[in-house]
């Protein structure tokens, strides 16, 4: 999962640690000369107390203009040199950072998120200090996790709380394309559901598409659960809200609404979402679409939490996408969280998406 990212973001962490590792060893080098030209030369005569006050009398003036002319910058180097550091300047990243930033265009990655995550990279790395025998690899690897996490854990919430402690029934809306694993997703939450101890009905609100109710009623049957569903051309939000008056009378816990595969210029499906949040009032509406799809996906998530607002994604097909641009880019695109990663075709292969997980994977030594 995510290879292809995760081969470029260890490239990036070797490109900084070989061009700091250079410059710490040029440091050294000029360290050493120093000291071996400071043993052979002659020995200084001493001077007189006068004269070394007038000395230093005369050299005040010059060494204040010096520290004005050179600023900060130098007085850094300087001191971190006596400690026998280095600093990482912007020149020293810059290379890597514009390798990066095309690596993870090339991933689907995107631009904003790309550009979001290359300024917090860069304000991390310029100006940090490193011992000249220390590893710039943690150094590098603290700056690429900050970053990541930065852009991906934008409005997370815990699922199975708000599940938890939300009044039942919970009504779960899911939308997106045609063909992307929606009705999939929802029998795999189902059985989510189930193995986290909740109970759950299915309803197809697809009521646009011929063989809709087919499709869903194999999961259903499947997995043992109850369908709600009408004639073809019904009306979707009717569908929806008979589910919930059957959850309600037989103590179901959650409602899973499917819907008609949409775009978000799609005036007449748009209507009927909205139609089902005035009907029903769902407490979640997520969006579904492939991570394979990368910035399609990551367009689609935007368009559609603009048209009729989402509470959080899924990604079908996780498994099966080396980018990992949509994952990286989508909670960030729409200020909400990815909640779920499909990782296989059977109903068990259904993740919690949670950050700290994904940059492991992403930064980890170990294959996935």
């Amino acid at each position: 999962m995510f290879d292809s990212l995760k081969e470029k973001l260890s490239g990036f962490r070797k490109d900084v640690e070989e061009t700091t590792e250079e410059k710490a060893e040029e440091a050294e080098e000029v360290e050493e000369a120093e000291e071996a030209e400071a043993e052979t030369s002659e020995p200084v005569e001493e001077e007189t107390e006068t004269e070394a006050s007038e000395s230093e009398a005369d050299r005040e003036p010059e060494s204040e203009t010096e520290g004005t002319n050179n600023g900060g910058g130098f007085a850094q180097k300087a001191k971190s040199f006596a400690r026998g550091e280095i600093v990482i300047e912007e020149q020293d990243v810059e290379d890597p950072l514009w390798e990066l930033e095309m690596a993870l265009l090339e991933s689907d990655v995107e631009m904003s998120v790309a550009e979001e995550m290359l300024k917090g990279i860069r304000s991390d790395l310029v100006g940090a200090t490193r011992k000249f025998s220390a590893e710039t690899e943690d150094v590098v690897e603290q700056a690429l996790r900050d970053s990541l996490l930065s852009v991906i854990s934008v409005g997370q919430f815990d699922f199975d709380q708000r599940v938890e402690e939300a009044d039942k029934p919970l009504v779960i809306i899911f939308t997106g394309v045609n063909g992307v694993g929606k009705t999939t997703s929802i029998a795999k939450l189902s059985r989510y559901l189930e193995a986290h101890g909740h109970s759950s009905v299915m309803a197809n609100g697809d009521t646009y598409r011929a063989g809709a109710n087919e499709q869903i009623e194999v999961h259903a049957d499947s997995l043992g659960k109850k369908l709600i569903k009408h004639e073809q051309g019904g009306d979707p939000a009717a569908v929806i809200y008979d589910a919930v008056e059957y959850a309600d009378a037989h103590d179901i816990d959650v409602v899973l609404g499917d819907t008609a595969g949409r775009l978000h210029t799609s005036e007449g499906l748009m209507d009927q979402l909205a139609k089902i949040d005035r009907v029903v009032d769902p407490d979640m509406t997520l969006f579904v679409d492939e991570a394979v799809a990368g910035q399609d996906a990551v367009q689609r998530a935007k368009e559609f939490n603009n048209a009729a607002e989402i509470d959080g994604s899924i990604l079908t097909k996780a498994d099966a996408d080396s980018k990992g641009g949509a994952a990286i880019s989508i909670s960030h695109v729409t200020g909400k969280p990815i909640l779920f990663l499909g990782t296989g075709q059977g109903y068990d292969d259904i993740e919690r998406f949670d950050p700290e997980t994904l940059v492991e994977r992403l930064l980890g030594d170990e294959d996935e």
